[in-house]
């Protein structure tokens, strides 16, 4: 058992974290169910002693409070040793009900209290498309993600809780998307103090392929990555007028396996990506990584299967690569006063 409190805000390297459920993009009833014995049991071999590991989770408002969503169920059985939750609450009113959402984050700070390690107020809301997991389309959504950090903050302060609060995106390339502009007119001094991360759901190459070269190759992982992040910095945040002091969060990143992708593909993306997002990640001000997701809903289905595990939690070669990334690039103490420096020991991947 863990005997001292952990750091969840910030560590020497990064703070890594997963959703341990499954998730599958098609026949969602043939998912099979989760066997919590087995979820721990994975997470206990990805944290390492006396670090921060972060339990993704969701749940969901609808018009009056209500509770859509809570995925994975009793998401709190999985924050033994010191892990902790990274609770995001999707907004999915179509009434833009802000005084039932407000009420809503209250009560579920109250639920979760010092099992929180951070909480995200929407989920995707400059997505539009409700299908692939985007707010956007919910009306007030600006006013959900303003009035939801500063309800959520103010509430965390009168729990007396060591919580994060924050929202995430989506990364945008188009000159004419007005949602980062938008959000900075609808800003306010409360909202920004209230601010302690911003995150970023991104998954090259799954929706979207690479794009192509000017000489028509396609770019390469590290590439795509790299743009990603700088965009997401240097372009989205900087339009929407949050500091660099507020950090990053990867809140969901994966590439999915099935029969046109191979296992061993999966672990080489994996690498790839962390390891660019551990050398950006002072430059830009990126504090953790969430994979997404634990396990693969239904192996025998066809479609993308994100899981670094099988659905009978049999490991996939990326699980093993993300158990030597955790160990690689993380912060073994989980604290911000460790006098061990990843970034020396490792000059060939951070240099």
């Amino acid at each position: 058992m863990i005997g001292k409190t952990l750091n969840y805000h910030k560590a020497d390297g990064l703070i890594f974290g997963i959703y341990p459920g499954g998730w599958l993009d098609s026949f969602v009833d043939k998912a099979i169910p989760d066997t919590p014995q087995e979820i721990n049991k994975a997470l206990n071999t990805l944290q390492l002693p006396d670090y921060p590991f972060v339990v993704r989770g969701y749940v969901g408002f609808e018009d009056g409070a209500q509770s859509l969503i809570e995925t994975p169920s009793n998401m709190i059985q999985y924050t033994c040793n010191g892990r902790k939750l990274g609770l995001t609450l999707c907004y999915r009113s179509k009434t833009g009900d802000l005084d039932g959402w407000k009420d809503f984050i209250c009560k579920t700070i109250q639920a979760y209290g010092h099992h929180l390690a951070k909480i995200q107020l929407t989920e995707e809301p400059n997505n539009p498309d409700p299908n692939t997991g985007g707010d956007g389309s919910s009306p007030n959504i600006y006013q959900a993600i303003v009035e939801g950090v500063c309800t959520a903050k103010e509430e965390i302060d009168r729990l007396n809780l060591d919580c994060m609060v924050g929202f995430n995106a989506v990364i945008s390339f188009n000159p004419l998307d007005v949602f980062w502009k938008t959000l900075a007119d609808a800003g306010t001094s409360t909202f920004l103090q209230s601010l302690d991360y911003v995150g970023l759901d991104f998954f090259p190459d799954v929706f979207v392929p690479l794009p192509l070269t000017p000489d028509g190759t396609p770019f390469s992982m590290e590439d795509a990555v790299t743009v990603v992040l700088e965009q997401f910095r240097n372009g989205n945040l900087h339009e929407g007028k949050i500091p660099f002091d507020v950090p990053i969060h990867i809140t969901e990143n994966g590439w999915p396996t099935n029969p046109a992708r191979s296992e061993e593909r999966q672990a080489e993306i994996l690498e790839t990506t962390v390891e660019t997002i551990y050398r950006k990640r002072a430059e830009l001000n990126i504090t953790h990584y969430e994979y997404f997701d634990l396990r693969d809903a239904n192996s025998s289905e066809s479609g993308l299967q994100f899981g670094l595990l099988h659905d009978d939690y049999t490991p996939k070669p990326a699980f093993d690569t993300f158990c030597r990334l955790i160990q690689k690039f993380g912060n073994s103490h989980g604290t911000t006063t460790s006098n061990f420096s990843l970034q020396n020991q490792y000059q060939d991947v951070s240099g």
